[in-house]
């Protein structure tokens, strides 16, 4: 395997006749580090992640290791001498072979000695914690050991890059959670750098170093699973990581600081006030200050567990009617109305009922506010 310092992809454009599947898409991805494209069905987050691979030709833009240009569109290195490893979300395992044929097929490709196959096939198994399956066929195992298979044909070649297309999608939830640790634990010891497909938030926010948010093949926001979770760039994104209360209002007033902007906005028939904490490098004060005038529309965004039932009868943000209440264990999910019909999701800490009046109280820290069109690109 050689080394590498970086992969850098530039303005990476995929178009499917006048449809773009791809639109600048660009990424820098640092040795070790685990990736995630997180999105929605039809996204692009696969096109992108097929692309850099070389299983789609690209329409314009470039990928790079290092200062090596791998493809533009016109050069493009083969998948095959890329020396990426690629699993698919189906498997695509050879139900006629063994599961110690299956990991050494690629190998055997390569005319790797009978002796070193054999060397690695057995390290690549215990890798993935499948000793003693080498005689096994794909169909007398679980959807788990399946996955362990075609992760372990990926790794015994020693991949620059691994990449993972939905490894999970397949996997009932209880082994979704366990293979979500044999894939962070896996990456934790080889150090090889990884790129992750998914839709799935929890799996993002549980695997990776940094996640790209992807919408209608754009990048909404790049950064750390807690950036993105705890401070959306725009309102796709809020939405996409759980903020279910995204309220109309319209600004009442707007008041700078040297570390916050204020706003006073109009949502749901409430006067909410909220602290926006952008410094003054961040290129999102400016922004909002611009957008944010008084009398402006916007949306806000805050999460359901930032809404609290006010003790005493009284809160911050007005009462609302309990319509329904969903049971999830440990919490209730619950969904009210307000007088002027808005609707209001929460978790709250005690139990209320179908038809109770409730006075709701939220932190204005936790009231994140957007323009009226989202902001995102």
């Amino acid at each position: 395997m050689r080394e590498f310092k970086r992969i850098v992809i530039k303005d990476l454009t995929k178009e499917f006749g006048r449809k773009a599947a791809l639109s600048g898409f660009s990424l820098e991805v640092a040795r070790g580090e685990f990736v995630t494209f997180l999105g929605p069905s039809g996204c692009g987050k696969s096109t992108a992640l097929n692309c850099i691979a070389g299983l789609l030709p690209i329409t314009r833009g470039g990928i790079f290791i290092d200062d090596e240009c791998i493809d533009d569109g016109s050069k493009k290195v083969p998948p095959e001498k890329r020396e990426f490893g690629m699993v698919f979300q189906n498997y695509a395992l050879f139900p006629h072979l063994t599961v110690f044929q299956n990991v050494a097929f690629g190998l055997h490709l390569r005319r790797v000695s009978r002796a070193e196959v054999r060397q690695r096939v057995v390290a690549a198994l215990t890798l993935v914690h499948l000793e003693g399956y080498q005689d096994k066929y794909p169909t007398q195992m679980s959807g788990g050991e399946q996955q362990r298979v075609a992760i372990a044909r990926c790794i015994v070649l020693e991949p620059r890059l691994l990449m993972l297309d939905e490894p999970l999608s397949n996997l009932d939830a209880k082994l979704r959670i366990e293979m979500r640790y044999e894939i962070l634990a896996l990456h934790t010891r080889l150090g090889v750098t990884t790129i992750y497909v998914t839709h799935d938030q929890q799996e993002a926010l549980a695997l990776s170093d940094r996640i790209c948010v992807m919408r209608s093949g754009r990048i909404q926001q790049v950064g750390t699973p807690v950036q993105v979770y705890s401070d959306p760039a725009n309102l796709f994104v809020a939405d996409f990581m759980g903020f279910k209360n995204l309220w109309p209002g319209r600004i009442r007033s707007l008041r700078e600081t040297d570390t916050t902007v204020e706003v006073g906005v109009e949502a749901g028939g409430t006067l909410l006030s909220a602290h926006c904490a952008y410094g003054r490098s961040d290129p999102r004060r400016a922004a909002l200050v611009a957008a944010f005038s008084a009398g402006a529309a916007v949306r806000t965004a805050i999460r359901p567990e930032e809404v609290h039932v006010a003790a005493g009868g009284t809160g911050n943000a007005g009462r609302a009617r309990v319509a329904l209440v969903e049971y999830q264990g440990q919490t209730s999910h619950v969904t009210a109305q307000t007088a002027t019909g808005a609707t209001v999701e929460l978790r709250p800490s005690a139990p209320v009922r179908i038809g109770e009046d409730i006075a709701l109280s939220i932190e204005p820290e936790k009231v994140f506010v957007f323009p009226e069109n989202g902001g995102q690109p």
